[in-house]
């Protein structure tokens, strides 16, 4: 299934920083998946006070007027923790941020880099999410962080796009931004390198674990923009959570999944069967229980989604 990937990143540098390269043991896994483009692995467990709620990937791109940066992570100290990585893996100050979306790790660290010049970019769409769900962020990671949340202030970019395809080119790198259709959260994007036919999409992509579907959470619309992202025939895909995957490991991990969910869920729906119903059908997935947390969070999909779609039905 990965063949083609494996085949594409043979000869690629996988480095990782030292414990302790910021303080304490905490570390990201930088990869190289292209020149000068380097996906950032955060581990798949749950936000714990010791990975900084650091647990999901991240993208830097350098450029030779400065390094991009996808996702400014969900706290000051967090922030700080990713600008230094990325100068160290570039030797360029981060110039750019973007927000692929609106869950905390995605945007809270905005005001540092603000507050250093930085250019930060993001979608309406994601704005508006963020600034919808952002108490309810807080208080959630509140708990979690204690003090390595202080100086947080969760602040929307400096630079919001409109259009649903955007292209930009920042020192000298042309990145497109793909808004296709609401995924994990509404407003969520890709980032796309066309001329690298790389991929950083966010929450559009889980591999190695179990997605999670919220009570804002569409299956059927994540499916959507999945489908449209691999339409863009990626040589790389950089997902949300996870290993670094192709198309085929996209689909596998994700797609199937919510193919599974979103066709299950709407038929039963559709038949008024009732979420009791709807768990004794599709509460046993047995293709998905090798994914990491799939005990904890498959039977809350299959109820989240299918209160949805019995709601839309209304």
């Amino acid at each position: 299934m990965l063949t083609r990937f494996v085949s594409l990143l043979s000869g690629l540098i996988l480095t990782c920083f030292a414990p302790g390269a910021f303080g304490d043991d905490f570390q990201l896994t930088p990869m190289s998946v292209g020149d000068r483009i380097h996906a950032l692995i955060g581990p798949t467990t749950d936000r714990t006070f010791e990975n900084h709620g650091l647990n999901a990937n991240f993208g830097v791109i350098g450029t030779p007027e400065g390094t991009i940066l996808i996702d400014s992570g969900a706290s000051r100290l967090g922030a700080a923790l990713l600008a230094r990585t990325a100068q160290a893996l570039t030797g360029q100050p981060v110039r750019w941020v973007i927000n692929s979306g609106a869950q905390d790790h995605r945007w809270f660290g905005n005001a540092y880099f603000i507050e250093q010049g930085v250019e930060v970019i993001a979608h309406r769409r994601s704005v508006t999410t963020q600034q919808a769900r952002q108490a309810e962020q807080w208080a959630r990671l509140q708990p979690v962080l204690g003090e390595r949340l202080d100086g947080t202030r969760p602040t929307a970019a400096t630079r919001i796009v409109t259009d649903d395809l955007e292209r930009l080119e920042l020192g000298g790198r042309v990145i497109e931004l793909h808004y296709f259709a609401d995924a994990h959260f509404p407003g969520d994007i890709v980032i796309w390198l066309p001329h690298e036919r790389i991929a950083f999409a966010g929450d559009h992509v889980y591999t190695d674990r179990l997605l999670s579907i919220r009570a804002f959470t569409d299956a059927g619309s994540w499916l959507t923009a999945l489908e449209h992202l691999l339409a863009l025939d990626p040589l790389v895909i950089v997902p949300g959570h996870g290993r670094v995957t192709d198309a085929a490991g996209a689909r596998a991990d994700t797609g199937d999944y919510l193919a599974f969910i979103a066709e299950g869920v709407e038929r039963l729906a559709d038949e008024m069967a009732g979420v009791d119903a709807a768990l004794d059908e599709l509460g046993d997935a047995p293709g998905f229980a090798h994914l990491e947390h799939y005990d904890e969070l498959h039977r809350a999909n299959v109820t989240q989604a299918y209160l949805r779609a019995e709601a839309s039905m209304d």
